[in-house]
């Protein structure tokens, strides 16, 4: 299967959308599209060069999640492919996308809209640069063997073991590509379903945790190589040490 490019959809639920919205285009620096879809709850944040790949969605009821936009040639075909190797299919839309669940219940999309520009890293004031660049799935321990089997399977993209953890395996972009993958076993005390998150990729990563606190977020936890963050509306995501070009 041919992934084209990946998109990154912060899935908000009604009451914090707009909150949700303004501190994500802060963060990275973004414009914000004209709102789309039936009910004007889809909008794209537009890097100042480059294609968009995060997005924004108003959902008409829950609560916030991040779910992946998987580009290919053909969401139906891609589809097939993808209940082969254990997905479910769930919603074939008439407008050309197909909704599914990973083996244990990751929601994602196959898509066919173009792009194919990857945007720069953002260069701040003090000249440190800063990225969103991967999407983290954190998995339930009893899961990670399913899950790491079928998003390589999907993808094909080389992986990686990481250096720091045997927690944590990489999905590693082909060049082009605005995002990878991580996959992290989650620890034995979070019972927690399997969800995603964002991670940005800084040059100083201190200077860029002082800025996203200045913007409303909060520390939750810090590690050797990464910093666990929360947005204003209690989405998490991390800032760490990997490269943002």
């Amino acid at each position: 299967m041919d992934i084209r490019w990946l998109t990154a959809f912060l899935d908000n639920g009604p009451d914090v959308h707009q909150e949700s919205v303004g501190f994500w285009q802060q963060a990275t620096g973004y414009g914000l599209s004209s709102p789309r879809g039936d009910a004007g709850e889809f909008a794209s944040l537009e890097p100042p060069v480059g294609d968009a790949y995060l997005k924004v969605q108003r959902r008409g009821h829950g609560e916030s999640r991040v779910h992946l936009d998987l580009h290919v040639a053909d969401p139906g075909t891609a589809a097939d492919a993808a209940v082969v190797a254990g997905a479910t299919r769930v919603l074939d839309s008439e407008h050309g996308y197909v909704v599914m669940a990973s083996p244990t219940g990751l929601v994602f999309c196959f898509v066919d809209h173009p792009a194919a520009v990857r945007p720069e890293a953002t260069e701040r004031p003090d000249g440190s640069l800063a990225r969103v660049r991967q999407v983290a799935i954190d998995v339930p321990p009893a899961s990670y063997g399913v899950e790491w089997d079928f998003w390589r399977a999907v993808t094909g993209w080389q992986e990686r073991p990481s250096t720091i953890t045997e927690d944590f395996r990489f999905l590693l972009a082909p060049e082009g590509q605005p995002l990878g993958l991580l996959l992290q076993r989650l620890g034995p005390d979070d019972d927690g379903e399997i969800r995603a998150h964002l991670d940005w990729g800084t040059t100083d990563r201190a200077a860029e945790t002082e800025r996203h606190l200045a913007l409303g977020a909060r520390v939750l936890a810090q590690h050797s190589h990464w910093t666990v963050l929360e947005d204003p509306t209690g989405r998490a995501y991390c800032l760490t040490d990997g490269d943002p070009r």
